[in-house]
């Protein structure tokens, strides 16, 4: 009885043992599998992380903005309101799929109430800047020689516009206060800060108001020099846009080549100039000191114009840029234009509500150069014609 018993307890203990080896390899096996999943997203994460596209800033600029009468005239609605909406409807998806779409507005909006008026002295409706957001504008650039048009009234009416309706839209070169004229606007993205500023030279010979001697940023080398350090202690990147140049000049003035080598010797990285109301060349200077470069494009022209003067020369304003800039961090981690052109636009105006609008050069055609009324005026103005003037210019096809 004892060997039996002794035999049952063996062979009980034997059993365990074995149950226990089986689950061991079991829980073993299951650890493995484990094991391997994990592995296995770790592997996917790593290529995730491996493949993403390195951060960019995508950065779009066009010319003036210039409303003439007819223009105003033809964005009148059956309403009773001012609609311009037009004007960049073939452009919009160039202009909001940007990261800082800049525009420089050279009419004050100063509203309905100042009286709406084309040259010598602009002013625009509020409906301009509800345009002008739903197009995509992020950058409003206001120091122009016409900022004072409507005087301070005009200019606080503009600034007023603007905070109340878009506070979150950056309105740059024109101030309600020093305070306002001391602060260096900055743009962010993915860790890339980029810093933009905004002067002209003059305003027509209007004075600044006596109380706001700050209204609109001037080139004043002192303060734009000091502008410039400042932006450069708190950003990554330094954009200047100044209004500057000789009009309806196809090459640099002395006021520019002056200017240029100032930005230059303060290492800004990118100058995108306006106001000659005709294109001008675009180039990339290194500074032979430090080695920096910096891209300068002289003057993109008129986004949109319809002039009331005819004669030779007058094609010239019809003809427009859109800067395209593309931003990254080098190897090094600085933030530099990784890519840059131009597009060259048309101004296409036509006597019919809503006529007056932009059309890519590389989409115009020869029929719609036909219809475009800025014929009557300069005889020379043909799609031919603009063709010629870009390549001129710009160099050749390199606006495409």
């Amino acid at each position: 009885m004892l060997i039996k018993r002794l035999l049952k307890q063996v062979t009980a203990i034997s059993l365990m043992a074995v149950l226990l080896c089986l689950s061991l390899v079991a829980c073993s096996s299951k650890k493995e599998e484990v094991t391997n999943e994990t592995n296995s997203e770790s592997e996917v994460l790593t290529e995730e992380t491996t493949e993403a596209e390195p951060s960019e800033i995508s950065l779009i600029m066009v010319g003036d903005i210039l409303l003439h009468d007819r223009i105003e005239k033809y964005s009148l609605q059956e309403n009773g309101e001012y609609d311009y909406s037009a004007i960049f409807e073939n452009e919009k998806e160039s202009i909001e799929k940007a990261d800082l779409s800049l525009v420089n507005q050279e009419v004050i909006i100063g509203g309905e109430d100042l009286g709406i008026s084309g040259y010598p002295a602009f002013n625009c409706s509020y409906n301009l800047a509800t345009n002008l957001v739903n197009t995509g504008f992020n950058v409003i650039l206001h120091a122009t020689n016409h900022a004072l048009d409507k005087g301070k009234t005009g200019l606080l009416n503009c600034i007023d516009n603007w905070k109340k309706n878009y506070p979150d839209v950056a309105v740059l070169g024109i101030n309600e206060t020093r305070e306002d004229r001391d602060i260096i606007y900055v743009y962010e993205k993915d860790g890339m800060k980029i810093a933009i500023l905004n002067y002209t030279y003059g305003t027509n010979g209007i004075s600044l108001p006596s109380d706001m001697p700050y209204a609109v940023n001037l080139l004043d080398e002192d303060q734009v020099v000091s502008d410039i350090k400042r932006a450069k202690e708190i950003a990554d990147f330094v954009i200047v846009c100044p209004h500057w140049g000789t009009e309806y000049l196809l090459e640099t003035d002395s006021l520019q080549k002056k200017w240029t080598n100032i930005f230059l010797e303060n290492d800004v990285d990118l100058v995108i100039g306006t106001h000659p109301h005709v294109i001008e060349p675009i180039e990339m200077l290194t500074n032979e000191t430090t080695g920096h470069q910096m891209l300068v494009y002289y003057s993109l022209g008129n986004f949109v114009n319809w002039t009331s003067s005819s004669g030779t020369g007058i094609a010239n304003r019809m003809l427009g840029g859109m800067a395209e800039v593309t931003l990254a961090r080098d190897d090094n981690g600085d933030v530099v234009i990784k890519d840059y052109g131009v597009k060259a636009v048309v101004s296409h105006v036509t006597s019919k509500l809503n006529g007056i609008t932009v059309y890519d050069l590389a989409d115009y055609t020869e029929e719609l150069a036909s219809e475009n009324e800025i014929v009557n005026q300069d005889a020379t103005f043909s799609k031919e014609y603009l063709v010629n003037l870009a390549n001129k210019v710009w160099g050749e096809n390199n606006w495409e």
